[in-house]
Formats: C-alpha cells, sequence, structure tokens
C-alpha cells in the first residue's frame, strides 16, 4: 500500500505517489497563515530546508484526547502478536496502547493517576515514545502537525503552538523552542506478552474513527531501500538505514546483534531481546508482519529505562555523533 492510499484512507484529498515523492520545503512565510500562533523567529532548526510537508495538513493525523480503556479479558480484537506501547507507573493499573490505533493517531494524550502523559508513535521513524507533559510552563496536550524533519514526525503543542521534535522530545520552532520532555521508561511488546504479565492491566479501546484499525498503510516499509522523505546522511559500518536500533541516551544496539546475543549487559545497563512481536510496517496486516522481538532496557537495580527502537537512519539523523554499539574489539 502506498503513502497516497493512507492519505485516501485518512479521509485526506493530498497525493502523493510513492515514498520517493516530492514534498513542499519549509518556508515559515508561507506557514504563517495555517500557524499564526507560532513564533518562527525563534527556532533552533539551522536550515528551513530540513522541514517538509508531509502530506496530511494540521491535524490531518487526528491525536487522540482522554482515550476509553477495556480490561484485558474484554479485548478481543487484537491478535496476540500486535504491538503495543506499555505504559507501566509505580501504583497505577498497567495500560496498553496498541500500535493499530497509533499506526492513524500517532499521539494519544492521557492522565494516569497524577501524571500527564502523551504517548507517541511515529510509523516513518518507528519511534514510539512516551513523555511526561508537564513543561516549567505548565500542561502540554500534543497534535500532529503534518511536517516532518529527518522523516520523523513534528509535533505540536495546542497551548503555544510551538513545535516539538518527536525522536528527541525537545522545542524546535516557537516560543518553546529548546524546552525538553521528560521521558517515560515505557517500551513496545507483543498484546500477548502484556495481557500475561497483566491480567488486570487494561488496554486502549478503539477509537471512534472511520479507519481500517489493524491494517499497515506503510506496508513493505521497513524493507523498503529508503526512508520516506529522508535526503540526509545514511548510518555507517553498513547498516541498512532501515534496520531497527534500540537507542538508549546517544547510544544505538542493532537490534540483530541483539538477536544473536538477546539477554546482553553493556555499559551498565542490561538489554533483553524476546521474540513474538509482529512489525506494525511489513505487511498489509499488522498481525501478519514478521517477528521483529520485543526489547525491554533496565539499569543494574532492574529498572526499566527509557529507550526507543527507532531506524537506524533516525538514530544517525539525531545523534550523528552517537556511539554504534557493534559488539566485537
Amino acid at each position: 500500500m502506498t503513502f497516497r492510499k493512507f492519505l485516501v484512507a485518512a479521509g485526506l484529498s493530498l497525493s502523493l505517489a510513492s515514498f520517493s515523492a516530492p514534498a513542499v520545503s519549509a518556508d515559515p512565510t508561507f506557514w504563517k497563515h495555517e500557524w499564526p500562533n507560532t513564533d518562527f523567529t525563534k527556532t533552533s532548526v539551522d536550515n528551513w530546508v530540513e522541514i517538509l510537508s508531509g502530506g496530511p495538513p494540521k491535524d490531518g493525523i487526528p491525536a487522540l484526547d482522554d482515550p476509553s480503556f477495556i480490561g484485558v479479558a474484554d479485548e478481543s480484537r487484537i491478535d496476540g502478536n500486535e504491538p503495543v506501547i506499555t505504559v507501566e507507573l509505580e501504583g497505577q493499573t498497567p495500560r496498553a496502547y496498541p500500535i493499530r490505533y497509533l499506526t492513524w493517531h500517532e499521539i494519544v494524550n492521557d492522565q494516569i493517576g497524577d501524571t500527564p502523559i502523551a504517548v507517541t508513535f511515529c510509523p516513518l521513524c518507528n519511534s514510539g515514545i512516551t513523555f511526561d507533559r508537564r513543561v516549567p510552563s505548565g500542561t502540554l496536550t500534543f497534535g500532529v502537525s503534518g511536517k516532518l524533519r529527518n522523516s520523523d514526525m513534528v509535533m505540536y503543542d495546542r497551548e503555544t503552538e510551538s513545535w516539538w521534535q518527536q525522536a528527541v522530545g525537545q522545542g524546535i520552532v516557537g516560543d518553546l523552542t529548546g524546552v525538553k520532555l521528560t521521558t517515560l521508561p515505557t517500551w513496545m511488546e507483543s498484546w500477548e506478552q502484556f495481557s500475561t504479565r497483566n491480567p488486570d492491566g487494561v488496554v486502549m479501546d478503539e477509537p471512534r474513527y472511520n479507519r481500517s484499525y489493524g491494517s499497515n498503510p506503510y506496508r513493505g516499509y521497513d524493507t523498503s531501500r529508503r526512508p520516506f522523505l529522508y535526503n540526509g546522511e545514511m548510518p555507517p559500518h553498513g547498516i541498512s538505514p532501515l534496520a531497527r536500533v534500540v537507542r538508549v541516551g546517544d547510544r544505538a544496539w542493532p537490534v540483530e546483534r541483539l538477536r544473536k546475543e538477546p539477554n546482553l549487559t553493556e555499559t551498565g545497563i542490561t538489554l533483553t531481546w524476546e521474540a513474538g512481536q509482529a512489525s506494525a510496517l511489513d505487511t498489509g496486516r499488522i498481525s501478519k508482519g514478521r517477528d521483529v522481538g520485543s526489547i525491554r532496557v533496565k539499569d543494574a537495580n532492574g529498572k526499566d529505562l527509557p529507550h526507543d527502537v527507532m531506524f537506524a537512519f533516525a538514530y544517525h539523523a539525531f545523534w550523528p555523533d552517537g556511539q554504534w554499539m557493534l559488539g566485537g574489539s
């Protein structure tokens, strides 16, 4: 399925022919009519051409607010190998946010106890990160801007309409430029893995939108030759740009290494790989995707650490001086 079909399925009239389709380059003057409340004079972006229109307009991919949840035992639509983002905050009921919904919405604004969170997923980078929505100026709610930078989703906050880079959780345009969001220690795993460990947990219910939930509008994307709308430098060491890596801070471990060493302790942390999770970016149905496994990252005391399982090109784009953990001498 091409990106054009995704736009059509999402109810959008924009047209992109394929992953190699041209895009509209960034021009703050041009965008001011769409973003009248964004201060484009404040930015950390060195070159505006780094930001492209991904096709959908502002909120063309609708973020979700205050989602509904059902008990694990009441969920029958999700196949066991489908990926979910797991949020387990101390003292709170564990929650699962299915990728079958996040693929079509990309951001969920939620509240767990006293913690306001944003669960985010950028399909073009395979980046699934959960942020605390609190910043020094207050609590933010996030939407999808429709813009991409290094093929990664640019979010915006509805309070100031500043733009945020999802992969790094930092404001890049507007009043909140330079402000950093706190990343929470959440992870992606299969629905079976979550539900087996948390029989009394809850899962986000299906949103009330006309979307083909459970299907993958990016069919074949994670085995394609090049990322969508990416013109940056490719990863070093002969690593495929769409190979998955586990990013912890500024370090990255190739997932293929973890397949061979599924319980790896290095630099004071332990990374584990377990089979059973389908790729959300492979076949037309998420549940039919090839097994890419689930990753957990813990510190020396066994506490979960914030991390991201993203594509190698995105890691190299945002951490060009990062350390590749390849093993060997």
